[in-house]
């Protein structure tokens, strides 16, 4: 089994990378970590993930930089019903549209947009950082598995995504309203935090993933 994470000039790959090898060898799971921008790397992989750090379109170019990558994103994960984690714009690539800094197309495979925060108390800055307690959604799904309630993750992000179903909303956690924190259909799960950066949560919300079997 091996899990492969998306190189494509965006995110904290060695953080990332690290996180997944840590969790499989904490709950010994028999997966390989590979970190990998050629696109035929995807058609071995059982596990899928797209990080992201910085503007929504400057990622989907980096995206559509790498030769055939979105054409084997969609035949591993839509077609062939893989599971897949984006994190953070890893996740708003997910949406239809992204307006930071202009319009730009997302994947659209979880229909919504991606669009700036603006909470109700003008006293919280934007970006939206730090830890912020999850709030699950669906709390039966598998990805929560174990989740103790209360806890917390670690965000950073001045962008969030709405979807137009509200039953494709896994987790929220509140700035002043709710923000979406998780997001999820069929094979597919999306986190606006960074489970890399949130220490023991993260790992076991990583475990999950990899056990998941949708």
């Amino acid at each position: 089994m091996s899990v492969v994470i998306v190189d494509y000039g965006s995110g904290n790959l060695r953080s990332a990378a690290k996180a997944f090898e840590r969790a499989v060898s904490e709950a010994g799971l028999g997966f390989e970590v590979k970190v990998t921008g050629d696109a035929r790397d995807l058609s071995s992989a059982t596990h899928v993930v797209l990080p992201g750090v910085g503007a929504f379109g400057d990622c989907r170019r980096g995206l559509d930089a790498l030769p055939g990558m979105v054409e084997a994103l969609g035949r591993t994960v839509i077609e062939g019903g893989r599971p897949f984690l984006g994190i953070c714009v890893g996740m708003q690539l997910m949406a239809t549209v992204g307006r930071e800094h202009g319009v730009h197309r997302g994947l659209d495979w979880i229909p919504g947009e991606v669009a700036l925060l603006e909470p109700v108390d003008e006293s919280l800055k934007i970006p939206h950082m730090g830890w912020n307690e999850l709030r699950p959604e669906a709390p039966d799904h598998p990805f929560f598995a174990g989740l103790a309630p209360g806890a917390h993750a670690y965000f950073v992000h001045s962008y969030g995504f709405a979807c137009a179903d509200p039953r494709h909303v896994l987790a929220t956690v509140d700035y002043a309203g709710p923000v979406t924190a998780v997001i999820g259909r069929d094979n597919l799960l999306g986190t606006q935090f960074h489970p890399e950066k949130s220490q023991a949560v993260g790992l076991e919300l990583i475990s999950n993933f990899l056990r998941w079997r949708p």
